[in-house]
């Protein structure tokens, strides 16, 4: 005989042939959950995981000694990945988006080892850095950004060059609240625009938000000229969906 905890029940004496056989059902239902929450072609967290981890750390925002916390969040985007598809087949664009996730995983291990990337759709990805500073979370992609362009890509395809492009800010309480239930679609708008000023000011990039909230683009784009009129048209204009960055 053996004790078996069964929920929130008291342990109950059962045959050791049947703790075996609920033991091997909870691992079933483990591995279950741990691959619903897995993209299938990159291995990294999905969507739904996503949508979870977010719901979470809004509930858990605010700290126990009522000061607000905040999450930093970034959205990153293979450049001209549909050229790279036309141009090197699906399969060199699944093995990009790969080696994609291996070289943000190392980038993230360091500076935000409780951080994680997960992809949201296509050749987009959103990364969360939980307990970062706004300026670790812009070095982390930073360092990211910079680590895809110095790759060796032609380990994959001769003559093939991948650069991402990047929006990050720090999401305060009250950003996740503003959201609603699905609290990812209206947490990332803030990070969408701002991935969508380093596309539009030459891609291969890293655009943030100052102390100031002025729009910065990171790193060599620093010197850029052009962010202020994008910004300008990111407001005042429609633009299109994630497939049109």
């Amino acid at each position: 005989m053996a004790l078996v905890h069964l929920g929130d029940t008291p342990p109950v004496h059962v045959p050791e042939q049947l703790r075996r056989e609920v033991d091997r059902l909870r691992r079933e239902r483990a591995e279950a959950r741990e691959q619903s929450r897995r993209d299938s072609l990159t291995a990294t967290w999905n969507r739904r995981y996503l949508d979870e981890r977010l719901s979470t750390l809004r509930d858990g925002i605010d700290g126990a000694d009522g000061t607000a916390g905040a999450v930093c969040v970034a959205l990153l985007d293979v450049d001209h990945f549909k050229q790279v598809n036309d141009t090197y087949g699906h399969a060199v664009g699944d093995s990009v988006l790969r080696t994609l996730v291996t070289l943000m995983r190392e980038g993230i291990d360091g500076p935000a080892p409780d951080g994680f990337c997960a992809r949201y759709g296509g050749e987009e990805f959103a990364l969360v850095l939980t307990g970062a500073t706004p300026d670790d979370a812009v070095r982390t992609c930073e360092g990211i950004r910079a680590r895809v362009e110095e790759h060796d890509w032609t380990a994959i395809a001769p003559d093939l060059r991948v650069t991402v492009s990047a929006g990050v800010c720090c999401l305060g309480a009250d950003a996740l609240a503003d959201a609603g239930d699905d609290p990812t679609p209206g947490a990332l708008d803030r990070v969408d625009e701002l991935l969508y000023v380093a596309k539009r000011t030459g891609r291969n990039a890293v655009a943030y938000r100052d102390a100031a909230d002025r729009v910065r683009l990171a790193g060599p784009a620093a010197g850029r000229r052009g962010v202020e009129a994008v910004v300008r048209s990111v407001r005042e204009a429609p633009r299109p969906g994630r497939s049109g960055h």
